[in-house]
C-alpha cells in the first residue's frame, strides 16, 4: 500500500473507531413493561380530580432515563383547563390563570395522588404567547404518575384500543373518529362513555377539530382522548360548542400541543402508544 493511500485511509478507520465507540456507548431505549389490560387500574379514561373538578384521562407518555435508557417518568394527560381557575366561559389559555406546578391530582385506580406537571396554559404565560390561535386551542396538561403506580398503568384506549402514532396532517370532513369519556354526570364506564362519531372541520390555524360524536362531550369529559379513522392520536376534547354547530366539541390538536410541551414546557417525552390493536366497530376491553 502506498503512502498516498494509507494517507486517505487512516482518518477514514479513526472515523470508524469513534462511531463504533460512541454507538456501544449509547445506552438502547428499554421498551416500557406495562401492565396487561386486564390488570391496569391506570389507563387513558379514567376520571381525574383537581381541587375537586373532574376531567377524563386521554393518553399515557413516558420519558427516559439518558443514563440507562430505561422509563424514567411517566404522565397522563388531560385538559389544561381541567386546573384553571377561571369560569367554564374562560377558554383563552392566555389569559386564564391555573393551579401551580407540584398540585395534586386524585387519579382513579391508583394508589397515589398524581402532580401538575406541565399545563399548556402556564407554558404560554411564561412564554409571553401571542398567537392567538394557540391561545383558543392549546388545552393540554400533564399529571406526573407517582414511581409506586407505575406498575399499574396500560396506554391503550378503553374499547377501541390504539393509540397507533399520533396524527399529524389533521383530518378531513366527514372522517370517522373515536373517543372515550368518562363524565361523572353519566353512569361511569357505561356504553355512553364509548363514542364515536365524524370530523366537522379544522380551525384556529390547526389548533382546534370540531367534532359531533354519538353521545358528545358533556363536562367531565374534558381532556378525554381522541382517535383519527386509523387509530392515531388526533387530540384532547376542548369544549362543547353551543353555537354555531350546537352540542359539537372542539378538539385540541394533540400533535401541536405535544410540541409546545416539548418546546416551551422542557418536557423531552413520547406518547405511549397502546398494547391494544385499534379496532373500531368491535371494541377490545378496559370497558
Amino acid at each position: 500500500m502506498t503512502a498516498a493511500r494509507r494517507s486517505l485511509l487512516a482518518p477514514a478507520l479513526a472515523t470508524l473507531v469513534v462511531l463504533l465507540l460512541t454507538l456501544a456507548s449509547t445506552p438502547a431505549t428499554a421498551d416500557p413493561q406495562w401492565a396487561s389490560v386486564d390488570d391496569a387500574t391506570i389507563h387513558p379514561g379514567v376520571q381525574m380530580y383537581t381541587d375537586g373538578a373532574q376531567c377524563t384521562a386521554n393518553f399515557i407518555f413516558y420519558s427516559t432515563d439518558a443514563q440507562t435508557g430505561d422509563v424514567a417518568d411517566m404522565y397522563i394527560g388531560y385538559a389544561a383547563h381541567c386546573a384553571g381557575l377561571g369560569s367554564q366561559t374562560d377558554t383563552n389559555g392566555c389569559t386564564t390563570q391555573s393551579l401551580a406546578y407540584g398540585t395534586e391530582v386524585d387519579i382513579a385506580g391508583a394508589s397515589q395522588p398524581g402532580t401538575l406537571a406541565y399545563s399548556s396554559w402556564q407554558a404560554m404565560q411564561d412564554a409571553n404567547e401571542t398567537d392567538a390561535n394557540a391561545c383558543a386551542g392549546n388545552d393540554f396538561a400533564l399529571v406526573l404518575i407517582d414511581p409506586a403506580d407505575h406498575d399499574k398503568v396500560n396506554p391503550s384506549i378503553p374499547f377501541w384500543g390504539g393509540p397507533q402514532g399520533i396524527n399529524t396532517d389533521g383530518v378531513s370532513l366527514g372522517e370517522r373518529i373515536f373517543s372515550y369519556g368518562n363524565s361523572s354526570l353519566r353512569p361511569t364506564d357505561s356504553i355512553l362513555s364509548r363514542k364515536e362519531g365524524y370530523a366537522v372541520q379544522t380551525g384556529s390555524g390547526g389548533w382546534l377539530h370540531t367534532v359531533y360524536t354519538t353521545s358528545p362531550g358533556i363536562p367531565g369529559d374534558s381532556g378525554s382522548a381522541y382517535l383519527d379513522s386509523e387509530g392515531r392520536a388526533l387530540g384532547v376534547v376542548s369544549t362543547l360548542a353551543l353555537a354555531p354547530l350546537a352540542l359539537s366539541n372542539n378538539v385540541s390538536d394533540l400533535n401541536k400541543a405535544l410540541d409546545y410541551a416539548i418546546t416551551n414546557g422542557g418536557l423531552d417525552i413520547q406518547l405511549a402508544e397502546g398494547t391494544e390493536v385499534f379496532a373500531p366497530g368491535l371494541g377490545t376491553m378496559l370497558g
